[in-house]
């Protein structure tokens, strides 16, 4: 039995929310890219009210899940999920997309164990260079100071943003945070950040790296992009070609028993009413040319 996660948006909604333009980039997105740790699209179809995208579904649940419940992951485990990460996101960029919304919750787990990437939304299509991006997007805790001053951005914004959620991964909690969102933003331009002592040196390198605020000076914002991070020191254990075949065995096996099984996501979110009715006012009729699309 196959077993899919079906995407349902609300016509009313995204047009309310101003947010055509982030569900036709995300259907496009998903359209066209094809790799081991990025969700594939099977299906795209839409009724009179809504639209609908059938995905891969990733029964080892989101990795702010697990991530949650551990409190930290050790170097080892972290360097599994960046390295798969950072595959996923070299590919984008290969193909001039930007993720820009790179997170625990947009990081899925398979049956396996193995990271895929998830939510397209904010991803912008025919970026190739540092600058070229103008949209503030993405989640306070993950944003690139390039984002925050609005000067431009590109690939680069993706590697700060591993660098966070590795940072994430080995301390517990996003780099500057705070609750206050204007303190938290100040902090990602101007403050030092801390290092817990149980960081290696090699892990810390990698950080510092990733999280340069300035997007030329940074890991991975150079002309070689992601080959500039698999070259650093962290990743020495790392065969790659094996890792992009998935014959590395992961480190956490998520527990799974069956192909419908959703014990790896929050209860609250399972338990939450599905409408699938297409009663009641909503924007009818409205058409979204080259909604419709069927996989292989």
């Amino acid at each position: 039995m196959e077993v899919y996660a079906m995407k349902m948006l609300r016509k009313e909604h995204v047009m309310n929310r101003n947010q055509v333009e982030h569900t036709k980039t995300e259907r496009n997105v998903l359209e066209h890219v094809n790799h081991p740790f990025i969700v594939s699209l099977h299906y795209a179809f839409q009724t009179p009210k809504k639209l609908y995208l059938v995905l891969d579904y990733c029964p080892g649940g989101e990795l702010f899940f697990h991530l949650s419940r551990a409190g930290r992951f050790s170097e080892g485990r972290t360097r599994f999920y960046i390295s798969e990460i950072l595959l996923a996101l070299e590919y984008l960029h290969s193909l001039n997309i930007i993720f820009r919304d790179l997170k625990p919750e947009n990081v899925l787990l398979d049956a396996e164990g193995h990271a895929k990437l998830t939510d397209f939304g904010l991803s912008k299509e025919g970026i190739s260079d540092n600058f070229s991006a103008r949209t503030m997007c993405g989640t306070p805790e993950y944003l690139a100071p390039e984002l925050l001053d609005k000067r431009g951005h590109g690939r680069a914004v993706d590697w700060y943003s591993l660098g966070a959620l590795a940072y994430e991964m080995l301390t517990g909690l996003p780099p500057f945070y705070t609750q206050d969102r204007n303190l938290l933003f100040e902090r990602i331009r101007r403050a030092n950040l801390s290092y817990p002592s149980y960081i290696s040196p090699v892990a810390k390198s990698l950080l510092e790296g990733l999280l340069t605020r300035q997007p030329e000076s940074r890991l991975g914002g150079g002309p070689h992009d992601g080959a500039e991070v698999r070259a650093h020191g962290f990743f020495a254990s790392i065969d790659w070609n094996a890792l992009y075949q998935c014959q590395v065995t992961p480190p956490f096996k998520p527990k799974v028993s069956g192909a419908g099984d959703v014990s790896n996501f929050e209860k609250e979110f399972v338990d939450m009413p599905v409408a699938i009715s297409e009663a009641g006012p909503g924007a009818q009729g409205v058409h979204f040319d080259g909604f419709t699309y069927q996989g292989n």
